[in-house]
C-alpha cells in the first residue's frame, strides 16, 4: 500500500478526526433506518391499514430509494466530493423528514412513503460517500474492523430509535388499538386516527432541525476529501480492466449485500409483525427492533476485537452465514417467544455481513472504487424486496414458513460468497 501524504486522513490525529465525523454519520444511519420498525406498526394503524404487507411498504419505498439514487449519488460525490456529498444527503432527509408534517395532517400514506423515499435519498448519497470512505481510510484487511466500530454507532442509535419513538408514537397502543376498535361512529373513529396521527409531528420536525444542523456542521467541519483507491486517475490499478462489469466478484457482492440487506430487514423490522401474527399485543411487539439491534451490537463488538487478528473477513463472514441458517431453522421448528428470540439473535448473526461483504466487493477496483460502492449500495434495495416476498407469502403459508423460506436462500448465497464467490475472476 502507497503511503498516505501528510494531510490525508490516514494520518496520526487526522484519522482519529475522520473517523469521529464518520461515526457520528453512522449513528444517524442507524437512527433514522431502524425508526422503520416502529413505524411499520404505527403507520398501519393510524392509515388504516388491513395486511402487514401493505405496511411492509415502509421498507419498500424506504430501501428503493438506494437502487435509484445510489449510482447518481457517485457522480454527485464526483462534482461536489465528499464532505459536500455528505452535508447535502442530511440536508435531503431533513427534507424528507418535514413531509411528515403535512402526511400526518392528511393521513395520507402515499404521503408518508415519499418522505421516506426522499430519507433514503439522502441516506443513500451518505452511504455511497461514507462506506468506501471508512473502508480505505486505513489498510484494508482491517477495513472490517474500523467499519465494525461504525456499525456500533449505527445500531446504538438503532437500538434507541424504536424506544424513543415508539414511547411518543405508540404509548399505549394496545388501548389505542382497542378504542378505534370500539369506535361507534365513522366520525369517532376518524378523529381517534388523526389524533394518533399527529404524534409523528413532533418528533419528526425536531429531527429535520437535527439533520440540518448537522448538515451545516460537516459542511464547515475539518473533515478531508479522500480519493479512494486513486479511481480518478487513467494510472489507477485495477488489473487492467476497462470497465466494472469486468470484476465479477464484485458483481457477486452486489448480489450478496442484496440478500443480507433482505435478512437484515426481517430481523430487525419484520420481527413486530411476526411476533404479533402468533399472539403478542402491540405493546409487547413495539419495542423488539431494539432487541435484535442489542445482539447486533454484541456480534460488532466481537468484530472489533477478532478482525483481522483471530479471524480474517471472510471467515467471519461464512461463519455469520452458518450461525444465520441456523438460527432460521431454529425459528421455523419453533414457537412463541423462542421463535422471536431465535430471530432477535439474527441479529449477531448478521452483524459481521456488511463489514466483511463490503471491503472484500471493492478490493481491487482501483479507479472504479466509486462505481463499485455505489452498486453495492444500490444492492440495500434488497431490504425493499425481501419483506414483500415475505408479506406476501405470509397471507398463503403463514409467518414461520414464510419467514424461514425468505431467509434461508439469502444466508446460503452469503455462505457461498464467503467460501468462493469473493475470489471469482480474482485469481485467487
Amino acid at each position: 500500500m502507497t503511503q498516505a501524504p501528510a494531510n490525508s486522513p490516514r494520518s496520526g490525529g487526522s484519522q482519529a478526526l475522520s473517523i469521529g465525523i464518520i461515526g457520528a454519520l453512522f449513528f444517524i444511519f442507524g437512527f433514522v433506518t431502524w425508526l422503520n420498525g416502529t413505524l411499520i406498526p404505527f403507520l398501519k394503524l393510524a392509515c388504516d391499514l388491513q395486511t402487514d404487507a401493505q405496511a411492509l411498504l415502509v421498507t419498500f419505498a424506504f430501501y428503493m430509494a438506494y437502487f435509484c439514487l445510489a449510482l447518481p449519488s457517485s457522480f454527485i460525490l464526483q462534482r461536489v466530493g465528499f464532505k459536500n456529498g455528505m452535508s447535502l444527503g442530511l440536508a435531503i432527509m431533513a427534507l424528507g423528514a418535514l413531509l411528515f408534517v403535512p402526511a400526518a395532517s392528511s393521513r395520507s400514506f402515499a404521503l408518508f412513503l415519499t418522505g421516506l423515499f426522499v430519507q433514503g435519498m439522502g441516506l443513500a448519497l451518505l452511504q455511497t460517500a461514507s462506506n468506501p470512505y471508512i473502508s480505505v481510510i486505513g489498510p484494508l484487511e482491517s477495513a472490517a474492523s474500523r467499519i465494525s466500530i461504525m456499525g456500533i454507532c449505527n445500531k446504538v442509535a438503532g437500538a434507541l430509535s424504536p424506544l424513543v419513538l415508539g414511547a411518543i408514537v405508540l404509548k399505549g397502543a394496545s388501548e389505542t388499538e382497542a378504542r378505534i376498535a370500539a369506535a361507534t361512529s365513522a366520525g369517532e373513529r376518524a378523529l381517534l386516527l388523526q389524533e394518533l396521527s399527529q404524534r409523528v409531528v413532533a418528533p419528526y420536525v425536531m429531527m429535520a432541525v437535527v439533520l440540518f444542523l448537522l448538515a451545516l456542521a460537516i459542511r464547515f467541519s475539518p473533515l478531508q476529501d479522500i480519493n479512494p483507491g486513486l479511481e480518478d486517475s487513467a494510472e489507477s490499478p485495477a488489473g487492467g480492466r476497462s470497465n466494472i462489469w469486468q470484476f465479477p466478484h464484485l458483481l457477486l457482492g452486489v448480489v450478496c449485500i442484496f440478500v443480507y440487506v433482505g435478512v437484515e430487514v426481517m430481523a430487525g423490522d419484520v420481527i413486530g409483525p411476526y411476533a404479533k401474527s402468533l399472539g403478542m399485543s402491540l405493546d409487547q411487539t413495539k419495542s423488539l427492533t431494539s432487541y435484535t439491534l442489542c445482539s447486533m451490537i454484541a456480534g460488532y463488538l466481537i468484530g472489533v476485537f477478532m478482525i483481522p487478528k483471530y479471524l480474517k473477513q471472510q471467515t467471519a463472514l461464512a461463519l455469520s452465514a452458518v450461525a444465520g441458517i441456523a438460527l432460521a431453522g431454529a425459528a421455523f421448528a419453533t414457537g412463541g417467544r423462542t421463535a422471536v428470540t431465535c430471530i432477535a439473535l439474527l441479529g449477531l448473526a448478521n452483524s459481521l455481513m456488511w463489514p466483511a461483504i463490503f471491503p472484500l466487493a471493492i478490493d481491487g477496483l482501483g479507479r472504479f472504487t466509486k462505481t463499485g460502492s455505489a452498486l453495492l449500495i444500490m444492492g440495500i434495495a434488497g431490504g425493499a424486496i425481501v419483506p414483500q416476498i415475505y408479506g406476501r407469502l405470509a397471507l398463503s403459508l403463514g409467518s414461520q414458513p414464510a419467514f424461514f423460506w425468505c431467509t434461508l436462500p439469502c444466508y446460503v448465497f452469503i455462505l457461498h460468497y464467503a467460501l468462493r464467490g469473493h475470489r471469482v475472476g480474482r485469481g485467487a
